[in-house]
C-alpha cells in the first residue's frame, strides 16, 4: 500500500491551525455552558496529556434526557522510565484524592493516570503535578511519548545508565512550544517572540510515537511492540550501546485487513552518545513519510513496512553522516515481572508489588492507596512503575525493610504472595466505563473472568503454570494483547477475539484462533486447550509455545 503524505485529515488541519498546541483551550476552559471542550480543543489536549472522557455506563440514560454526556478528563503523567520519588508519589495521591476519583492508575507505559478530573479542576491539578517537578506535556498525542525503560534496580549500575539515557531522550523530544506553560502554569509568553519546533514543525507527527529501553535478559517493556527501540548491550559490567529496533506497534481495526500489529525489526547498533541523534532522525524520518492522509496507516511501522528495512537504513544514515554498526548477539528471557523482594548490587533492597490492572485504590478488603501512601511518607528512595502495570518499592535500607513489610501486610498489599502466576502474570486496559474507543469491558472484567480460568487450570493440575493473559477492550491493543500467550480483544460488549501462541520473551505476536466469542465459547476453548496442553507439550514448553506449534486446531474441540 502506498503512503499517502499530501492528502490531508481533519487531525491534520487542526494541529496546522493551532498555533502551536494553543487553539482555543484558554477560552474553553472558562465556558461553563459545557462539562467539556469543543471537538477541536478536545484533538489538543492530548499533547497536553489529556483526554476529555465521559460515564458511557450513563451515556444513553442522560442523551434520553437530552442532557450532554457526563463528561470529565483522564491526565496522564509524563514519567520517563516510571520513576517517582516518595514525595512526588505523596503529591500525585494527593491529586488522586482531592481532583480526580480517588484512585491512582499505573499504566502500561510507566505512567500515573488520574480518571474522573472535572474541566474547572483541569488547571489547578497540572499546577499541582508541575510543583512536584513532574509534568504531562507530550503524554499523548501525535509526538514520541512517554520514553520507558525496563525496571531493574538490583542492577543498580547499569539500570542508572540506561534510565539516564532514557531520561535524556525524553527531554530531546518534547515539543518546545510555550503554549503547556502558558495555558496551564499561567505563564505569560514574550511579547515579539515566535515558537518553533525544530523537530516537529507545525504539524507535529501524523500519529503518537513511542520509544522504549530494554536491558536483557529483562523484555518486560515489550521493546518490539515499539515505534523506536534501544536494547542494551552489556559486556562485563559495561554498557557498551544498544541494538536498535524499529516499526513496532500494536493497534490495529477490525474488519480492516490493511491495520495489524507489527513486531519492530533490529536495525544496527549505536553507542550510548548517538543515542538522541538516531531517534531525533528516525522521528524527522516519519515527520517526512508518515501517510498524514489516513490515520489508520500512519503509525510509523506502516512507513518501515511500505519502504522496508533498508530503505529506512539508507535514509537514517544519510542524514547521520555515519553508519550505524551491525547487531550485536542479546538475549531476552520475559516479559512479565518478578514479585518480591531483590537486594540491589548496591545494598539496597527493592520491593515488586502487585497492582491487579494498576488500579490503586482502597477497598474493604485492601485498603492499596492509603497503604502506599504510608509506605511513601517512611521512606527514603524511590517509587518505578513497571511497564506490567506493578510498582516498585526502590532503594530500601535495612532499617526501612521491616516497617515496609509490616505495612504492606497491614493494607493488603502482600497480593503477590498468594495469588496464581497466572493473575500475577495478567494485565487490562481501563476500557469502560471512561475510554471513548472501548468495544468491551477489560479492567473490571479480567479478575472475574481470571477466577474462572484458574478454576480450570486447578482442574487440570495446571495451577502453578506461568501463562501470560492480557484483555483489551478493543483492537487498539494499549495493555499489548498480541504479546499475550492468551490475548483477548475486545469486538463488542461481552464479545471478544481470542488469541493464542505469543513468544514469553516478547519476540514473536500470537496468532486469531476464535472470532466474536463470549465467555462460555472463550471458558470451552481454554478448557479444551489446557487439557490437550497438558498431555502433549514437550518437556518445559510454554503455553505459549505449545499453542503456536499446534495451531488453530488446539482450539477445534472446544467449539
Amino acid at each position: 500500500m502506498a503512503t499517502d503524505t499530501t492528502r490531508s485529515n481533519p487531525v491534520e488541519d487542526i494541529k496546522t491551525n493551532s498555533n502551536f498546541l494553543r487553539g482555543t483551550l484558554q477560552q474553553g476552559l472558562t465556558d461553563t455552558a459545557s462539562a467539556g471542550l469543543s471537538e477541536t480543543d478536545t484533538q489538543l489536549t492530548k499533547f497536553h496529556g489529556i483526554y476529555q472522557q465521559d460515564d458511557r455506563d450513563v451515556r444513553d440514560q442522560r442523551r434520553k434526557q437530552m442532557l450532554e454526556p457526563d463528561h470529565s478528563f483522564m491526565i496522564r503523567v509524563r514519567m520517563p522510565g516510571g520513576a517517582c520519588t516518595a514525595e512526588q508519589w505523596l503529591a500525585m495521591d494527593a491529586i488522586a484524592n482531592r481532583w480526580a476519583n480517588h484512585s491512582l492508575r499505573l499504566t502500561s507505559r510507566q505512567a500515573f493516570q488520574f480518571h474522573g478530573v472535572l474541566k474547572n479542576d483541569l488547571k489547578t491539578s497540572i499546577q499541582r503535578i508541575n510543583s512536584s517537578l513532574l509534568d504531562t506535556l507530550a503524554a499523548c498525542g501525535d509526538v514520541n511519548r512517554n520514553v520507558m525503560c525496563t525496571v531493574l534496580p538490583e542492577l543498580s549500575a547499569i539500570h542508572r545508565q540506561v534510565f539516564d539515557d532514557a531520561s535524556k531522550l525524553s527531554t530531546h523530544l518534547l515539543p518546545q512550544t510555550t503554549a503547556y506553560h502558558e495555558i496551564w502554569l499561567d505563564k505569560k509568553k514574550v511579547v515579539g517572540s515566535t515558537d518553533v519546533e525544530p523537530i516537529y514543525g507545525e504539524t507535529y507527527l501524523p500519529r503518537k510515537f513511542k520509544t522504549a529501553f530494554a536491558i536483557p535478559p529483562h523484555n518486560d517493556v515489550d521493546v518490539f511492540a515499539h515505534d523506536l527501540g534501544y536494547i542494551a548491550v552489556v559486556d562485563d559490567g559495561e554498557l557498551l550501546g544498544y541494538n536498535i529496533s524499529v516499526g513496532g506497534g500494536m493497534g490495529a481495526t477490525h474488519g480492516d485487513p490493511k491495520t495489524y500489529p507489527l513486531l519492530a525489526q533490529l536495525l544496527g547498533f549505536c553507542t550510548p552518545d548517538q543515542v538522541n541523534e538516531v531517534a531525533e532522525a528516525i522521528v524527522r524520518i516519519q515527520h517526512e513519510f508518515g501517510d498524514r492522509g489516513n490515520r489508520k496507516h500512519a503509525r510509523f511501522k506502516y512507513t518501515v513496512e511500505d519502504h522496508g528495512l533498508d530503505w529506512l537504513r539508507d535514509q537514517l544514515e544519510s542524514r547521520l553522516g555515519y553508519p550505524l554498526e551491525s547487531v550485536r548477539p542479546v538475549t531476552f528471557s520475559h516479559t512479565g515481572d518478578d514479585y518480591g523482594w531483590k537486594r540491589g548490587e548496591d545494598g539496597l533492597w527493592n520491593l515488586l508489588l502487585f497492582i491487579q490492572n494498576g488500579r490503586i485504590l482502597d477497598t474493604g478488603h485492601a485498603p492499596m492507596l492509603t497503604g502506599l501512601r504510608e509506605i511513601a511518607k517512611l521512606h527514603n528512595g524511590e517509587f518505578r512503575l513497571t511497564a506490567n502495570q506493578n510498582v516498585v518499592i526502590a532503594g530500601v535500607t535495612e532499617q526501612e525493610k521491616d516497617l515496609i513489610v509490616a505495612t504492606t501486610r497491614e493494607y493488603g498489599l502482600d497480593a503477590h504472595e498468594q495469588l496464581s502466576k497466572a493473575r500475577l502474570g495478567a494485565m487490562a486496559c481501563v476500557a469502560f466505563p471512561t475510554c471513548s474507543l472501548a468495544m468491551a469491558e477489560a479492567e473490571r472484567y479480567l479478575p472475574e473472568l481470571l477466577d474462572k480460568i484458574e478454576d480450570s487450570l486447578k482442574q487440570h493440575g495446571l495451577q502453578d503454570q506461568d501463562i501470560n493473559i492480557r484483555m483489551s477492550g478493543c483492537p487498539n491493543g494499549c495493555s499489548r494483547p498480541y504479546l499475550a500467550e492468551i490475548g483477548l480483544v475486545g469486538k463488542a460488549p461481552g464479545r471478544y477475539q481470542l488469541y493464542l501462541g505469543a513468544a514469553r520473551d516478547g519476540s514473536r505476536l500470537n496468532r486469531l484462533v476464535l472470532e466474536n466469542v463470549d465467555e462460555q465459547g472463550i471458558l470451552r476453548a481454554l478448557d479444551q486447550a489446557l487439557i490437550q496442553f497438558k498431555y502433549d507439550r514437550k518437556d518445559t514448553e510454554s503455553f505459549g509455545d505449545y499453542a503456536h506449534r499446534i495451531g488453530s486446531d488446539l482450539v477445534k474441540g472446544g467449539m
